[in-house]
C-alpha cells in the first residue's frame, strides 16, 4: 500500500514485527511507531525511515542510499552489505554489524551506534566509515572478533581502551585530531537526531581501524 500511494510521507502507528518496512522504496518518509521486524529498509533507494522504537535484525540490508535513524536498539547484521546511505542508531546494535558493508566511487556508507555492539563488528568490511559511540557502555564497547575479514573502510571507536584479539589483517591505531574532525558531519548528524555535544564526543579518545593492506589474508596463502 505504501510502495502504491501517491503520498510522500507515511506514520504508521501499533507496528509490531511487521517485516520489510521500506524495503526497495525511493522518494518516500515512513515513521514507524513501534518495534518494526527484520529487514527494514532493506535495499532501500532513497527514501527517509525514522523509529521510535526498537529495531529487529537485518536494518538496511544491501541498501543503495537514504537513511535509517532508530531511537532505540537494533539486533544484529545491521547494514549488511549496506552500499550506500547512512544508519543511525541511539542505542545499541547486535552481532556482525557493517558485515559486508562496501562503496564504489560516490557510493559511501556509514553506520553510527550511539551504544555498543556485538561480536563481528565489520566483518568482511569493504568500505564506508563505522562509528561506535560507547555511551553508556563499560570499558571498550564493541565485542570479539572485531574486523574480522576486514579489507576496506574505516572504523572508529570511542573508548579508553583499544578493541582486544583483533585480527592481523587489522591495523589499530589511537585517532588523531584530523581523523575525529574527518567524522565530525555524522557525528553532528547522530546529535541532531538524538541530542548530546559533538565536541564532547570528539573530545574523547577513539582508535581508528584500517585494514592492514599490506599483509590482507596473508594467513591463508601457501607460502612458495
Amino acid at each position: 500500500m505504501i510502495k502504491e500511494s501517491s503520498e510522500e510521507r507515511f506514520e504508521l502507528e501499533n507496528v509490531l514485527g511487521q517485516r520489510y518496512i521500506g524495503a526497495g522504496m525511493s522518494g518516500k518518509e515512513i515513521l514507524v511507531n513501534g518495534t518494526p521486524g527484520n529487514a527494514l529498509g532493506a535495499y532501500l533507494n532513497g527514501s527517509k525511515i525514522i523509529v521510535h522504537g526498537n529495531a529487529q535484525d537485518a536494518i538496511g540490508d544491501t541498501m543503495n542510499d537514504g537513511a535509517i535513524i532508530v531511537h532505540g536498539n537494533c539486533g544484529d547484521t545491521t547494514g549488511y552489505a549496506m552500499r550506500s546511505g547512512e544508519i543511525y542508531v541511539e542505542g545499541n546494535a547486535g552481532y556482525r554489524v557493517g558485515i559486508h558493508m562496501k562503496s564504489y566511487k560516490e557510493m559511501f556508507p556509514t553506520i553510527i551506534i550511539g551504544g555498543k555492539v556485538g561480536d563481528f563488528l565489520g566483518e568482511y568490511q569493504a568500505g564506508g566509515i563505522i562509528v561506535v559511540l560507547g555511551l553508556g557502555a563499560e570499558g571498550c564497547p564493541v565485542g570479539h572478533f572485531c574486523g574480522t575479514g576486514m579489507h576496506g573502510g574505516e572504523m572508529y571507536i570511542r573508548s579508553e581502551t583499544a578493541p582486544v584479539g583483533l585480527p592481523v589483517q587489522v591495523c589499530c591505531a589511537e585517532a588523531t585530531a584530523e581523523e575525529k574532525e574527518s567524522i565530525r558531519r555524522y557525528v553532528d548528524r547522530f546529535v541532531k537526531h538524538f541530542g548530546g555535544n559533538s565536541d564532547e564526543l570528539l573530545s574523547s579518545k577513539f582508535y581508528k581501524l584500517t585494514p592492514n593492506s599490506a599483509s590482507p589474508y596473508k594467513q591463508l596463502y601457501v607460502n612458495n
